[in-house]
């Protein structure tokens, strides 16, 4: 029987992703949100799924609901309207973890890699068998004969907390979200909540002092490029400007060569996980590594395109560990360009938080531009830090840009352009690839 599915902020990456896979099940599904644009809603607008305005006239009583965790009485005339009268309605990581009971689930957690790792798996399984997935990039796919479910598995205010997934990745451990969490042990503590409620294997990046930490009822199983202490090894690296290759050894045993079209090495970690998942779940590792040859990526993680012969990369990276991997990535890439790096600060409290520590990362630049802080509906700017003060801590003596005029960054020749943030870096980006085409129609 299909459900009618309507969802209160269906721009949200998880949303978004979650509304398509819905769909594509056969399921009736729309969802409202605002106006303003957002890269997410390009896939439910190519599948026919009508994005409203917020009017509580959308809510009906026959509707399953699920709502965005941003959206609550006081700020949404729809979750208003639901709670005043009497219409029951799910966050989006209450309905996930009684969906995820149907299939053999599959969760990635950690602090960074999370949406390229979930990427890879979703990739490489859907190839190989029937598999729903959701992608925080926004991408779903979902079918009702699936036997495999790939998710996502989000730690910010302990959202994982419903999942009970039969496997699971965790990546890394790392201080981020402090306006959520208050501290590093405070982060450890929510991961090892989770990690107890795995079933049947959870996989966890040796070298992170803080994953050895944890513990579980289900197998554990570490990933790493040291032989000392993993089970499943990453070695005889070969990184090249065409993508990385390397051999996988577990407990002593080769497993043969893989390659992967990506840069830098946390690629090739993120790879490493999904075989040891895939290779422990009995899945046949020659079509695996088949088909790692051909994953293409998933959005805003080190995407490129070329304005007038100019290369920009545009990359989700907002904490300090993301910008050194997507710096690193980049050099793999483009050994002989200069990587200029175009950063927006992503909220005033991780800003604050993490400020040495993003002056440290950005540093892996040659060269650093920074746009305003883009500040979280949850939080007020106290004036208590600005960019100027992210710039005074750079060595290169970062330049702060505004969006209306990017033409510092053409004081570059021969220049990769790698943008960085979670909030509205692209306008930033959107307004220098402007800025090149109109120097080559000028030219012409």
């Amino acid at each position: 029987m299909t459900k009618t599915y309507h969802f209160i902020g269906i721009k949200g990456s998880g949303m978004s992703a979650l509304a398509l896979m819905l769909h594509q099940m056969g399921h009736k599904v729309q969802g409202s949100d605002v106006d303003k644009y957002y890269f997410t809603q390009r896939g439910l607008e190519q599948a026919g799924i009508s994005i409203l305005p917020f009017d509580e006239k959308n809510i009906q009583p026959d509707y399953e609901i699920i709502a965005g965790n941003a959206f609550r009485p006081d700020n949404n005339v729809e979750i208003a309207y639901a709670d005043t009268n009497g219409i029951g309605y799910k966050r989006y990581h209450e309905f996930l973890g009684g969906f995820m009971r149907d299939f053999v689930s599959l969760g990635v957690a950690g602090a960074h890699g999370k949406t390229s790792t979930t990427g890879i798996l979703s990739h490489v399984l859907s190839n190989i068998t029937d598999t729903s997935y959701l992608i925080g990039d926004g991408t779903g796919r979902g079918s009702a004969n699936a036997k495999y479910f790939v998710f996502e598995s989000d730690e910010y205010e302990r959202h994982f907390m419903p999942y009970h997934p039969e496997y699971s990745i965790i990546t890394n451990i790392d201080f981020d979200h402090p306006d959520y969490f208050t501290s590093l042990e405070d982060v450890f503590n929510a991961f090892n909540d989770y990690a107890k409620q795995i079933t049947k294997g959870l996989f966890i990046y040796g070298e992170d002092e803080q994953l050895r930490r944890i513990t579980s009822k289900a197998p554990i199983y570490y990933y790493g490029f040291k032989e000392e202490g993993n089970d499943f090894v990453a070695h005889d690296l070969l990184r090249s400007t065409s993508g990385s290759g390397f051999k996988v050894s577990f407990r002593g045993q080769e497993l043969g060569e893989f390659q992967i079209p990506s840069f830098g090495r946390h690629n090739i970690m993120n790879a490493t996980a999904v075989i040891g998942l895939l290779y422990t779940a009995g899945l046949d590792l020659d079509l695996v590594r088949e088909h790692l040859k051909t994953f293409g990526g998933v959005k805003r993680r080190f995407t490129e395109k070329i304005v007038n012969e100019t290369v920009i990369i545009d990359d989700f990276a907002h904490h300090p560990t993301e910008i050194i991997a997507t710096l690193d990535a980049a050099r793999q890439k483009y050994p002989s360009k200069e990587i200029v790096a175009i950063f927006q600060p992503h909220t005033f409290t991780r800003t604050i938080a993490l400020l040495d520590e993003f002056a440290e990362a950005l540093n892996q630049a040659d060269s650093v531009y920074l746009a305003q802080i883009y500040g979280s509906a949850r939080e007020v700017d106290n004036g208590d830090v600005k960019v100027e003060d992210l710039a005074e801590k750079i060595v290169k003596r970062a330049k702060v840009i505004d969006v209306d005029n990017v033409s510092p960054l053409l004081d570059h020749d021969n220049a990769v352009y790698v943008f960085m943030g979670a909030g509205d870096i692209q306008t930033y980006e959107y307004s220098f690839e402007r800025l090149l085409s109109n120097l080559t129609s000028n030219v012409q």
